[in-house]
């Protein structure tokens, strides 16, 4: 009996263990993001289940995922990642499938798939925030502040070095709408090669002004260095310099690109039940609102929308801050991930070239 005992311990012990020991491995894009994703989904769900969330961090986590599917070593289980990149990367079978059925419902007991906005459920993803691409600029550093898309591309008007992500993404799309072109056009155009070399012509006339960034972090580093006068950034890392770091950046909505950040779970990830469990409920009406509350990032459910409140700071309304605030729709974009899914590598080695010249 002694003996039986001892093994029922032993065998319970081991049981115990391997709950604790569960773990998953989440890559996101470092910074403010992060910070807001560890505090909103990662301290909870551990708290909750007992998972340790491992935080890693890439310029893009797109990046990597397809090399270590390919190489037979995935050591990501989800990975955040923007939308264009997330059906292509599910278009090439380097992801695993995601039954949204298994996501929980509103509050009210709306389903999942009624509660997200149209397009953040997709076959191997589901989304978490909208954001965008805007531009902003020092108030210390200019003597007229900007107001348009046009203004980032007018040096004479106002001199200084700009700050454009290294990408064809959001990059041809500005400077289009920059030349005029109206929002609901820019795609259209962009299509064509009359549209392409137009949106090179118009990048070509502050290429010397140029200070190139690939990680979202950069631009407000460039901003309050002084290195930059305007740069092009993602929202919500203006809004933490902002507010957060007391550094006088504005935001400037005008020709913004609205678009979703998704999670996805790489082929093979070696945690994928914890990856769905981690999934299932980072995407829920609370978590959603709650990272709301530490970054300037819309959330991808109609029902947090009602819960977003006040930063983290407990002062100030977060509502005028996000992208999706009516006030900053005038002139806004939504990036058509389809025409990227189709011209990502086509326009990124016209882009490439033409770095080099």
């Amino acid at each position: 009996m002694k003996f039986k005992t001892a093994l029922l311990a032993t065998a319970l012990t081991s049981v115990a263990f391997a709950a604790s020991a569960s773990e998953v491995t989440v890559m996101s894009w470092g910074g403010s993001y992060t910070k807001s994703q560890v505090e909103a989904y990662h301290k909870p769900f551990t708290a909750e289940t007992g998972i340790k969330v491992n935080s890693v961090d890439s310029d893009n986590p797109a990046t990597p995922i397809k090399a270590q599917v390919e190489a037979g070593n995935v050591s990501i289980d989800v990975a955040d990642v923007e939308f264009s990149d997330a059906i292509r990367l599910c278009d090439e079978g380097l992801l695993e499938e995601i039954d949204t059925s298994m996501l929980p419902a509103a509050p009210d007991g709306t389903p999942a798939a009624e509660d997200f906005i149209d397009g953040a459920l997709q076959d191997c993803a589901v989304a978490n925030i909208v954001w965008s691409t805007v531009f902003a600029y020092n108030t210390a550093n200019v003597s007229m502040a900007p107001v348009t898309i046009g203004d980032f591309f007018d040096t004479a008007k106002i001199p200084g070095k700009r700050g454009l992500r290294k990408s064809a993404k959001a990059t041809l799309e500005m400077a289009l709408m920059a030349d005029g072109v109206p929002a609901a056009e820019v795609y259209g155009i962009l299509e064509t090669d009359a549209g392409v070399d137009r949106a090179f012509a118009m990048l070509d006339t502050i290429k010397s002004d140029i200070v190139w960034w690939e990680a979202g972090a950069q631009p407000p580093q460039l901003l309050a260095d002084g290195e930059v006068v305007m740069s092009t950034a993602y929202n919500g890392r203006i809004f933490n310099a902002a507010v957060a770091e007391g550094q006088p950046l504005e935001v400037v909505w005008d020709g913004q690109i609205l678009d979703f950040d998704l999670f996805v779970i790489p082929k093979g990830a070696p945690n994928k039940e914890e990856a769905l469990k981690f999934i299932t409920f980072s995407t829920d009406t609370k978590r959603l609102a709650d990272q709301a509350s530490w970054i300037s990032y819309g959330p991808a459910r109609k029902s947090s929308g009602a819960l977003v409140g006040k930063y983290s700071d407990g002062k100030t309304d977060m509502a005028p801050h996000m992208p999706t605030a009516s006030a900053n729709l005038g002139n806004a974009l939504v990036n058509n991930f389809e025409f990227w899914v189709d011209k990502d590598a086509e326009l990124n080695e016209r882009f490439n070239a033409w770095l080099a010249n």
